[in-house]
């Protein structure tokens, strides 16, 4: 256990602004479902729908982000900055082309994009209304994403706190107005959350530059930098990223397949589960906070080369995600009951949210050690292609078609399928102490 009382201050410091910073970016999408369950149940699933659509897109730019982040702390380790913003360049290169062929697919295939996820017409209608506009956001959010990142990978975290507090301040100020027709606005319904969150996602992105033009002071990024090109540095982050890609597109697959079996089982199921996933984001901040610090600190510190402080960084750590994830287990349990007396829904929609959050409050502790473990500690060391094997066997080869036979075959209840549908967070705590305590997965990632 590390007994030095500057790096607990130091974790938590970091540990409390990406935790703060998820619990605000994750309060947009409830301030949409809360406004849009008040307005009707269609709305609010047809906004779950194309949320599923932005979840995958969000997942795979955050391993383009992720790909800066792991390399660019072991440079940062190494006090050498200029790799960081040949890095940066090549990431948003990745960035933007999924941004843009996102875009195109949207846009040629809007119903289609929304009838994955359920076959309710009227949701469908809902979804596509609502798709029209978020998707012109999909381009400043790829930018910003990947700055975040960026400045991630030198320990500056708190303006992605500052714009999450902004980002959550404009959407809830227009989707009351608009949403509604409050102060003789136009009552505009899903449209109007759409215009909401494409607002906040372009001031977020406007901000994010003036930040990095005035303040930021250790990589002076500019416009110029990102026309530089370094085949070098394009083979290593490739290598790195490639498998993280993997991981990221089968997790926020994953994430669509669970909806969409869901939502082809029940009317109510996929309402239902959009109110409890929501909510179960919020609480799983902890975990992918404490994942977010984790990596820096590990990647840090393979960059300085201290193998010894690495050693103890990582047990310590570990202690440190299972107090974590018993702490989130609670307060979902907590939370659970006020949070669905808000939702103005049917009253077994209700009660199938509530199982499904008794549920998550189990699965909730278990995921915040394996997730910080294995994606904090162990994929920050560079052993991305553990991390694809495990998630690829875990998720695809059991849990998607141990679920998918309960829903289809043996007609299982809605709750039995999320408890299979979310095992994986919990049998995966075993490699994932293996693999960290009795194996190899530090490596050194960086060119001398």
């Amino acid at each position: 256990m590390i007994k030095d009382r500057n790096f607990y201050k130091s974790f938590f410091a970091m540990f409390t602004v990406l935790v703060l910073q998820n619990v605000i970016t994750l309060s947009v999408n409830l301030a949409d479902n809360l406004m849009l369950g008040a307005y009707s149940e269609t709305a609010l699933s047809g906004a779950a729908a194309v949320n599923q659509i932005q979840f995958v897109y969000q997942m795979i730019l955050l391993a383009f982000g992720e790909g800066v982040v792991v390399l660019g702390t072991q440079y940062f380790g190494k006090k050498d900055l200029d790799p960081i913003r040949k890095l940066s360049s090549i990431a948003m290169r990745f960035g933007s082309g999924a941004a843009l062929l996102l875009f195109l697919l949207v846009t040629l295939f809007p119903e289609k994009a929304v009838a994955i996820f359920t076959t309710d017409a009227g949701i469908i209608a809902a979804g596509t209304e609502y798709l029209y506009l978020i998707r012109f956001s999909y381009f400043f959010f790829a930018v910003t994403q990947i700055l975040l990142a960026t400045l991630r990978s030198t320990g500056v975290v708190k303006i992605a706190l500052g714009l999450s507090i902004q980002s959550l301040i404009i959407n809830c100020c227009i989707n009351f107005t608009l949403i509604y027709g409050h102060f003789g606005a136009p009552e505009l319904g899903i449209k109007g959350a759409a215009i909401g969150t494409l607002t906040a996602r372009i001031l977020e992105m406007l901000t994010l530059f003036l930040f990095i033009r005035k303040k930021e002071k250790n990589l002076q990024l500019r416009f110029r930098s990102y026309k530089y090109f370094d085949r070098s540095l394009l083979g290593d982050y490739v290598r790195l990223m490639a498998p993280l890609l993997f991981v990221n597109s089968v997790w926020g697959f994953n994430n669509a397949a669970q909806n969409a079996i869901l939502g082809h089982m029940t009317a109510r199921a996929i309402a239902a589960n959009s109110v409890a996933s929501t909510l179960f984001l919020l609480v799983k901040s902890g975990a992918q906070g404490a994942a977010g610090t984790a990596s820096f600190f590990i990647g840090r510190t393979i960059g300085e080369g201290n193998m010894d402080k690495l050693r103890s960084y990582a047990k310590t750590m570990q202690i440190l995600f299972v107090f974590i994830g018993i702490a989130a287990g609670i307060l979902l349990f907590l939370i659970r009951i006020p949070i669905l007396g808000i939702y103005k829904l049917e009253p077994e929609t209700l009660e199938l949210a509530n199982q499904f959050l008794l549920i998550l409050c189990v699965v909730v502790v278990t995921m915040s050690y394996q997730m910080p473990t294995n994606s904090g500690i162990i994929k920050a060391g560079g052993a991305t292609r553990y991390c694809m094997v495990l998630d690829l066997v875990s998720i695809w080869c059991i849990c998607l078609p141990a679920a998918f036979l309960m829903a289809f075959v043996l007609h299982a209840s809605p709750a039995a399928v999320i408890w299979m549908l979310n095992a994986d967070q919990i049998f995966k705590c075993i490699p994932a102490f293996i693999k960290c305590n009795y194996c190899t997965w530090a490596y050194k990632l960086t060119r001398d």
